[in-house]
């Protein structure tokens, strides 16, 4: 394990000057000022940014590793994504690409409290995929999501989130949702015998999010979802170590608006403590490759100084139909999200269609 932190950019940049931008970018990065300006030995020595390697990627771009100090991160989700990134990010030529964290980072952050185990022994599976889908759209009011909250779990999905765009507006108050759907997937257990767990959506200021943890933990609520672009990544690596009892799962959102590529944020995500991150499935309304997909699945199960492996959740574009090539893809250790596709069903055939999700991963041979 290396000792400093390595990070990786993609430069656009002429060959006769692509050395000196490397050698800003790793100034810029660590010490942000002129070496002139570096009078103190030990900073010269282990704080400011050196320049491992440079390739040539073609087309005018170039890889650029640079070697950072961790001892620069402090401890801070918010700190490490600005050392990788900060001033960096404001180079329009410029791409974070990757990074890896030495053992004394990794283990400042911790990663996932539960991990991908943790949320398939809270729903009780074993041998086959985890199934998830979302309440939406978001302008229903109270009544209306925690209907379909029961018959998606009337249906025996493992899990049902909140749609990311469901907050704390005036149609559907945190509170009042988190409680009323909550009851009525309690209703559904009632009915089948098998708990599905409901995930609220996270949002607003960290007293906010506080007040609402307390609101899921009183309704018997153990799952939450965050965006950790939105709230902030220090609020999720806050929240991880203040309640290790629930799970979180990270949303992507905003996570396209910066030049990161989709695999680091599934790595830094799992570093801050998400237990599963959900990311957009090939083939969906979104673009993402099979090979960007397989990167974020080795960050977030891949070896990562021991941390618990997060789980992989494709979502976005899903249908029943793709199910078996999904599943497929992805294996036994992940959750399949379906949500327009099944909210579509036709009316009173909602259940029905959840059941059928259900069955396709239950009785599909994995490989």
């Amino acid at each position: 394990m290396t000792e400093k932190l390595q990070v990786l950019y993609k430069v656009h940049s002429d060959a006769s000057s692509i050395e000196e931008r490397a050698l800003g970018l790793a100034i810029e990065q660590s010490v942000e000022a002129p070496l002139a300006a570096v009078r103190d030995p030990c900073v010269l020595s282990s704080i400011v940014g050196r320049v491992a390697a440079i390739g040539d990627r073609g087309n005018g771009w170039f890889d650029v590793h640079i070697d950072l100090s961790s001892a620069t991160v402090g401890g801070d989700a918010g700190q490490l994504l600005n050392m990788l990134f900060g001033n960096a990010s404001l180079y329009d030529d410029v791409v974070l690409e990757d990074a890896v964290f030495p053992a004394d980072l990794i283990k400042a952050f911790s990663g996932p409290g539960h991990g991908a185990g943790g949320l398939f022994a809270r729903a009780n599976v074993e041998g086959r995929a985890l199934t998830c889908s979302a309440l939406k759209p978001q302008g229903l009011p109270v009544e209306g999501l925690a209907e379909l909250a029961f018959k998606l779990a009337l249906g025996g999905l493992d899990y049902i989130k909140d749609d990311h765009g469901l907050a704390n507006q005036l149609f559907s108050p945190f509170e009042d949702r988190v409680r009323a759907c909550a009851a009525a997937i309690r209703k559904a257990a009632a009915a089948t015998g098998r708990r599905t767990r409901y995930v609220p959506n996270l949002c607003g200021g960290f007293s906010q999010i506080e007040q609402q943890i307390a609101i899921a933990r009183s309704e018997g609520v153990d799952t939450v979802m965050i965006a950790p672009m939105i709230a902030g990544v220090p609020a999720l690596q806050a929240l991880r170590r203040a309640h290790p009892d629930f799970a979180f799962i990270a949303h992507p959102a905003m996570t396209g608006a910066a030049r990161i590529s989709p695999y680091l944020f599934a790595k830094l995500f799992r570093l801050f403590g998400a237990d599963a991150s959900i990311f957009p499935n090939p083939g969906g309304r979104f673009g993402f490759s099979e090979e960007c997909c397989g990167k974020i699945v080795e960050a977030l199960r891949g070896p990562l100084g021991g941390l618990r492996a997060s789980l992989p959740v494709p979502a976005g574009g899903m249908s029943l139909e793709r199910v078996p090539e999904v599943l497929d893809y992805y294996g036994r250790e992940a959750m399949l999200l379906i949500g327009g596709a099944l909210l579509s069903a036709p009316p009173g055939k909602l259940v029905a269609e959840t059941a059928a999700f259900v069955r396709a991963v239950a009785e599909h041979h994995y490989r």
